[in-house]
């Protein structure tokens, strides 16, 4: 698989993923807290996923110290964002098996997109639970 391929399938992955996540991490923050707080949450947290699928470091990293800050407001930490996280790759991880698996490359570049998407996400999550 060329990185080309991996470049596609996360571009891809940014067309079609947002209400995937979104629904995912809006049930996170929806057993949790109620209307409209989840989702008010869930979207500000969607924001940091779009900018860590497209590359965008520096926002990633600004929208995810927000989100832990509006986190702190409602008494959640880091613990809530690595679960909401967590769930959202395990959704998209059975939609690219369902949607792909027909297809060696197309799968295989669409499983290398969501490792590199978990990579941007765990360094981040590491971090903000060292400094909570």
């Amino acid at each position: 698989m060329s990185k080309s391929d991996a470049d596609e399938a996360l571009a891809s992955l940014l067309d079609w993923s947002e209400p995937v996540v979104f629904d995912c991490l809006h049930e996170c923050y929806g057993s949790r807290l109620e209307e409209p707080q989840a989702r008010w949450l869930a979207h500000r947290h969607v924001r940091q996923w779009r900018a860590a699928i497209s590359g965008d470091t520096a926002r990633f990293e600004e929208l995810r110290r927000d989100l832990v800050a509006a986190l702190a407001t409602y008494k959640l930490g880091i613990g809530c964002v690595l679960e909401a996280d967590a769930r959202a790759l395990a959704e998209l991880y059975e939609i690219a098996v369902a949607r792909f698996g027909r297809s060696p490359r197309s799968a295989q570049a669409c499983r290398e997109a969501l490792r590199t998407l978990a990579g941007k996400l765990i360094p981040a999550n590491k971090q903000q639970r060292a400094a909570a």
